[in-house]
């Protein structure tokens, strides 16, 4: 009897261990100093349910939206979260533009 009660324990810790959103963190080394955006050395990656894509400061756990779908559930109250301007750094290579997000938002999409 115990042996079933903790096997049907483990299995629903581990089932709710699948549901949650994955994350992942990123680096300046590990992206390369060209292509970073952030005053951060890094950042973590976040798919939420709905392909809502975020970036996560490590230090303070505010989250960024990255895509629509993130911005809008900040802009409805689903989520909490702040402009990632507000982290992302200018281009030296154009100036008054902001770094490319691509690579980020492409590394986050693989989270989904």
């Amino acid at each position: 009897m115990k042996k079933t009660v903790l096997s049907l324990l483990l299995l629903a810790c581990s089932g709710s261990a699948l549901a949650a959103p994955q994350v992942i963190t990123v680096s300046r080394f590990e992206m390369g100093k060209d292509k970073w955006a952030f005053n951060r050395e890094e950042v973590m990656l976040t798919c939420r349910p709905g392909q809502a894509l975020y970036i996560i400061n490590p230090s303070t756990l505010v989250q960024y939206p990255l895509n629509d779908i993130a911005k809008e559930q900040v802009k409805s109250g689903k989520s909490s979260g702040q402009p990632v301007s507000v982290i992302q750094v200018d281009d030296p290579a154009h100036p008054g533009q902001k770094m490319s997000l691509e690579p980020f938002i492409a590394r986050a999409a693989t989270l989904c």
